[in-house]
C-alpha cells in the first residue's frame, strides 16, 4: 500500500507524491481504516461520478439493516437532518427534483447580475488590507468575500453574518474521515442553531418577500412540486457551506501555491489576462476538496475487482486532478494550461450548482490582488490545517510595501 495516511501531518503537507504511489499500484485499492475502496485515476473518478450504479446515499432504495451498514446514532440525528435532504446527499427522483426546483431561483443571470457587487467587495476589502500594510489574506480577503456574497444571495441581514463561518466549518467537520465524537457534537449544536435561524428567515421571507434567494426558493415550484421547509433549509445550508468552505480553501491554497512558483506569480503580474486560466489551474493543482464519496448500490467491477453492493468508493480528487495520463507534467504550475479538465467542481448530476459564482468569486479576489496589492508577499510558511478532505491553511500572514 502507497504511503496514504490521511491523519499524518507530512502527508496533509503534501499528499501528492502519495497519490502517485496509488496510481502506479492499480486503479482500486482497499483502506481498511476507514473501510473505503480508493480511487485514484482520473479516468475511473470521471467515469464513476457518472456511474448510476453508485450512489451518494443509499437510503432511496434501501435501508440500514438492508445496506449491510449500521444507522448513526440518535444523537447525530440534527445534523443527518440537515444534510440528508440537500440535493449533495440526494440521488433521484428528489435530487432531479430539488436541482431543478433550486435551479429556477439559482440562475446564470443571478450570478450575472452579481458581477459587480463581488466586484467591488474584493476590491474594499483589498484596499483595507493594503492600507494596514498586510495581514492574514484569510481572514482579511479569502473568507470575508464569499461568506458575503451568498449571504447577500440568500437576503440574510449583514447583522446575522457573524455565527455563518463558524456554523458552516462546525457542519463541514462531519466530512472528514473518521470524525470524533467532539466534532459530531458541535456539527450536531451548529445544525441545530443553523436551522432554527434560517427556520425563521423563511417564515418572515414568507411574509414579505424580498429580491433574494430565500424569497425565489420559497417561490418556485414546478408543475405543484415545491421544496419543503425542511428542504429550503438544507439547500441554504450547502449553498453557505459550498461558498464558505471550496472557495476560501481555493484562494489560501492558489496564493501559496503562487507564492510557491514565483516565475509563475511574475507572469500572473505581468498579464492579468491569465487570471481565468490561472483560476483553473490553481484549483487543479491544490485541490480544495480532496475526496468526494460513493456507496455501492449495484455491484461493480474496476480492473477485475468486484465490488458488491454496499462497498464505498472514495474518489481521490486531488489524484485525479494530478494524474499523467490526463495532464502533461502534472506536477508543475502552469497558468496557460489550455487542457484542464479538472474534475474540481465535481461531474454528473451531483456537478457543482455554484461552480461559476466560485469562478466569478475568485477571479474577482484575484484580480483585485493583482492590481492593488502587486508586492503582495508573505511573511511566514503557513500552517496546515488538519483536516484531509477539506484541504485548507490555517492563515496566510502577507505584507504589501
Amino acid at each position: 500500500m502507497a504511503d496514504f495516511d490521511p491523519w499524518d501531518p507530512a502527508f496533509l503537507a503534501d499528499p501528492y507524491p502519495a497519490y502517485a504511489e496509488l496510481r502506479a499500484e492499480g486503479r482500486v485499492r482497499y483502506f481498511e481504516a476507514t473501510n473505503q475502496w480508493l480511487v485514484p485515476h482520473h479516468a475511473d473518478v470521471s467515469a464513476l461520478l457518472r456511474d448510476r450504479r453508485l450512489g451518494r446515499t443509499y437510503q432511496h432504495r434501501f435501508t440500514h439493516e438492508d445496506f449491510g451498514r449500521t444507522a448513526p446514532p440518535a444523537e447525530h440525528e440534527p445534523f443527518h437532518t440537515l444534510n440528508d435532504h440537500g440535493m449533495l446527499d440526494l440521488e433521484p427522483p428528489d435530487h432531479t427534483r430539488i436541482r431543478r426546483l433550486v435551479s429556477k431561483a439559482f440562475t446564470p443571470r443571478t450570478v450575472e447580475r452579481l458581477k459587480p457587487y463581488v466586484r467591488e467587495l474584493a476590491g474594499e476589502l483589498v484596499d483595507a488590507l493594503v492600507e494596514k500594510g498586510g495581514g492574514d489574506l484569510l481572514t482579511d480577503v479569502a473568507e470575508p468575500l464569499p461568506v458575503a456574497v451568498i449571504a447577500e444571495m440568500l437576503g440574510i441581514p449583514e447583522a446575522d453574518r457573524a455565527p455563518l463561518r463558524p456554523w458552516s466549518a462546525d457542519i463541514c467537520g462531519m466530512y472528514e474521515l473518521n470524525p470524533s465524537q467532539e466534532t459530531a457534537a458541535r456539527a450536531v449544536r451548529a445544525s441545530v442553531e443553523f436551522s432554527a435561524y434560517l427556520r425563521e428567515l423563511i417564515a418572515a421571507r414568507r411574509e414579505k418577500p424580498g429580491d433574494d434567494l430565500i424569497s425565489g426558493l420559497i417561490a418556485a415550484h414546478d408543475e405543484g412540486d415545491r421544496l419543503t421547509e425542511q428542504e429550503m433549509i438544507s439547500t441554504a445550508v450547502l449553498l453557505l457551506n459550498a461558498g464558505h468552505e471550496a472557495t476560501v480553501n481555493a484562494t489560501v491554497n492558489g496564493w501559496w501555491a503562487l507564492f510557491s512558483n514565483e516565475d509563475q506569480l511574475a507572469a500572473l503580474r505581468a498579464d492579468h489576462s491569465l487570471v481565468p486560466s490561472a483560476v483553473e489551474e490553481l484549483m487543479r493543482y491544490d485541490t480544495p476538496l480532496q475526496l468526494f464519496e460513493r456507496w455501492v448500490l449495484d455491484e461493480i467491477e474496476i480492473d477485475g475487482t468486484v465490488l458488491p453492493r454496499g462497498a464505498e468508493i472514495a474518489m481521490l480528487f486531488g489524484s485525479a486532478n494530478h494524474d499523467p495520463e490526463v495532464f502533461a507534467a502534472p506536477e508543475k504550475l502552469d497558468l496557460t494550461r489550455k487542457d484542464n479538465p479538472h474534475i474540481s467542481f465535481s461531474a454528473g448530476i451531483h456537478y457543482c450548482i455554484g461552480a461559476p459564482l466560485a469562478r466569478l468569486e475568485l477571479a474577482a479576489s484575484m484580480t483585485a490582488l493583482l492590481e492593488k496589492a502587486p508586492t503582495l508577499r508573505p511573511t511566514a510558511p503557513p500552517s496546515r490545517k488538519p483536516n484531509f478532505v477539506i484541504r485548507g491553511l490555517e492563515g496566510l500572514r502577507v505584507e504589501v510595501g
